[in-house]
């Protein structure tokens, strides 16, 4: 039986590093089982999944599908800016394009500044907007027709571009299959209106360190080259940053049907009848991002790179469950090993939770060490994110 939900549990360690840092540069925390742990935040998690640039990119599943664009600058730099350079009235090209996004968003006209009693209105938006470039695409296009048919009368745009979103807006809310590969794993929120959101089929948590945490402040100098030239001695400059390390548990569940329904356009119910090798081939290319990419700040003095030790595939229909119970009474930091310690106290929670609850998930695991996980077929990074991969195809 093809599964619903594919869950992917990982352990990462890194030393000496500033993962991902909170408003005041430090790193983020979080209490969990009466110990602070250091923490990655999902949003940190899924930003360097999505934008890696390796052989498992997103960017390199299908050449048919990209990325979506977010920015708060979209509507003006994507749109507005290539129909103005196309010879439109600048004022004529804002009039349309202010009507869609009202249409599309709970927005008002954002004043950018006010000169001799004049307003000057904005495209440019409060919240990341989220487009893909097929959508871009027909704004852009049917933006274009409308300036045509307004000629530099501003006003009469603005009205044809009302008149036509109510006769033409299912045609746009119908394109949001084409919001781009990440939107269709990571979502997509529009305030303004529920039917051109995106739902996540990728759920991401918080990674957190199986131990307290261990942190360190490391104090720093950048040496002046030319002051023993004018008979001086010292440092040019002094700083001090915060420096982590530690053994971080990683949970994300792969929701398998709303994942072929963001891609297919089909109502989720009916997934099984659709083409599910795009889906299947992100859920691979995934695994290998999850495992791979580290996340990082200070890459250049830190050098924040590291692969998985441990990689756990579930595939079963039941609701998921997170394994973070495991480390909920932290792992000691004196152990011997606190990686086959970390090992050992996952593989016992998830054979009492067995014994409570069944065993109904196929499992595949992908470790450094030789693993006594139950019911779990041991393999290689890539044989797991191949066999995970014909599993969702078949």
């Amino acid at each position: 039986m093809i599964p619903r939900f594919v869950q992917i549990s990982t352990l990462t360690n890194y030393p000496a590093v500033l993962l991902n840092r909170d408003d005041s540069g430090l790193a983020k925390r979080i209490p969990f089982g009466g110990a602070v742990r250091t923490r990655i935040s999902s949003q940190c998690l899924k930003r360097h999944w999505r934008t890696c640039d390796d052989v498992y990119a997103l960017d390199n599943i299908c050449e048919d599908l990209s990325k979506s664009i977010r920015s708060r600058k979209l509507y003006s730099l994507r749109i507005a800016e290539p129909l103005v350079q196309e010879g439109h009235s600048e004022e004529v090209v804002k009039a349309v394009l202010l009507q869609f996004q009202k249409n599309l968003y709970e927005t008002k006209e954002k004043t950018d500044n006010e000169e001799n009693g004049e307003r000057t209105i904005s495209l440019d938006r409060s919240e990341i907007v989220v487009l893909g470039e097929p959508e871009i695409n027909f704004l852009k296009e049917h933006a274009r027709s409308l300036c045509r048919e307004a000629g530099d009368d501003s006003d009469k745009a603005s009205s044809l571009a009302k008149d036509y979103l109510k006769r033409e807006k299912k045609n746009f809310l119908a394109l949001k299959y084409g919001a781009g590969i990440d939107s269709a794993m990571f979502g997509r929120f529009v305030s303004g209106d529920p039917d051109a959101r995106v739902s996540a089929s990728v759920h991401v948590a918080h990674s957190f360190t199986v131990h307290e945490e261990m942190s360190e402040t490391d104090y720093f100098t950048a040496v002046d080259d030319l002051l023993e030239d004018v008979g001086e001695t010292g440092s040019a400059h002094i700083g001090a940053a915060e420096l982590t390390s530690g053994l971080f548990y990683t949970y994300l569940v792969v929701d398998v049907p709303q994942l072929v329904s963001n891609l297919e356009g089909v109502n989720r119910k009916d997934w099984l009848k659709a083409d599910r090798k795009l889906a299947s081939q992100i859920i691979e290319h995934l695994i290998h991002l999850v495992s791979k990419v580290s996340p990082g700040a200070k890459l250049g003095s830190t050098a924040p790179y590291s692969y998985s030790s441990f990689v756990l595939a579930e595939m079963g229909n039941r609701q998921p469950r997170t394994l973070a119970n495991a480390f909920f009474v932290p792992v000691p930091l004196d152990t011997l090993n606190p990686f086959d310690t970390s090992v050992d106290k996952l593989s016992n929670y998830l054979e009492q939770v067995d014994n409570m609850y069944g065993t109904e998930e196929e499992r595949l695991v992908a470790c450094r060490t030789d693993v006594n996980l139950k019911g779990a077929r041991q393999l290689s990074l890539p044989e797991l994110a191949t066999e995970v991969r014909k599993i969702i195809e078949a």
